[in-house]
């Protein structure tokens, strides 16, 4: 809608600058409290953002293990997670967050050996054939008054005395021993949801390091869980106030190394009223077909 010169529209003074967001998952409170200006940026603003080869990655070996875990539990076999992952980066040959990748040739068949060497390893942490799994990409929801918390758990299954295990799979490099107990919030998030949906709080949250093969594990408990949800009602709160404000303020960290947001980021000095057009246009020109080279004889 176009005003008339002659009536200049007025925003109230009561209106946020930004729609509050009514829902939340762990790794957006982690992107909050790491750096709130990415936030509002891909948050917020929803900005889209390059793939990279590292989280194209992850996400295609994730469905290679939840396809093998669709299988019979004795037909979960090394060669069939071969042919769930060839099976994976097939469905994924043609989607953005692959496309957008532009790999050729060579960085394509590197990309499917790293694929390979995370499932390899896999088979080394766990026998598959014993996990009796309840629930694969399962996606739950909780709401703690008005705001609503939300996650996907990759797996979710019974121990040997009935307790539920959340077991979430990284396939990037395991934190050193101070960045522990920050790699499992997001599970303990999880616990949470359990709590909610099922009653029940889980027996063992367990985070599995596909790269080095190993495994971080930990038991919730009811003040963990509780934490879980003055934590997330803080963060939120921020973010309400930083919705209403317009003050999303950046900060920086060796994270910002790898942020798709960098040129427009204000600590970089970058206009971030610059980003909704171009950010856009940068994403579509990823996804653009290129133009096939033909010698000539």
């Amino acid at each position: 809608m176009v005003a008339h010169m002659s009536e200049p529209a007025v925003a109230s003074p009561d209106a946020p600058a930004y729609p509050v967001p009514m829902s939340l998952s762990p790794s957006r409170v982690g992107s909050f409290t790491s750096c709130p200006m990415q936030f509002r940026f891909s948050s917020i603003q929803k900005l889209p953002e390059p793939p990279g080869v590292a989280t194209t990655k992850g996400t295609i070996v994730h469905r290679a293990l939840e396809l093998l875990f669709v299988r019979p539990a004795a037909d979960r076999t090394p060669a069939a997670l071969a042919v769930d992952l060839a099976t994976a980066l097939d469905e994924y040959s043609t989607h953005p967050d692959y496309v957008g990748l532009q790999l050729g040739a060579a960085a394509a068949t590197s990309f499917r050996a790293e694929c390979e060497g995370l499932i390899e390893k896999y088979f080394a942490m766990e026998d598959p054939t014993t996990v009796r799994e309840i629930g694969l990409e399962l996606w739950m929801t909780a709401d703690v008054g008005s705001l609503q918390l939300r996650g996907i758990i990759d797996r979710l299954e019974l121990d040997e005395q009935g307790g539920l295990v959340v077991t979430d799979y990284k396939t990037g490099r395991a934190p050193s021993g101070r960045f522990e107990q920050k790699s499992l919030a997001g599970v303990h998030f999880y616990a949470f949801l359990c709590e909610q949906v099922f009653g029940v709080i889980p027996s063992k949250i367990r985070l599995m390091y596909l790269k080095s093969g190993e495994t971080i594990e930990t038991m919730p408990t009811p003040q963990s869980v509780k934490f879980i949800t003055t934590r997330t009602k803080a963060v939120w709160s921020a973010v309400e106030r930083a919705c209403t404000t317009g003050d999303f303020r950046p900060n920086q960290s060796n994270l910002c190394n790898w942020c798709s947001f960098q040129q427009w980021c204000p600590a970089f000095d970058g206009n971030p009223d610059l980003a909704e057009t171009e950010a856009r246009a940068v994403y579509d020109a990823l996804l653009e077909p290129k133009p096939v080279s033909l010698a000539l004889s």
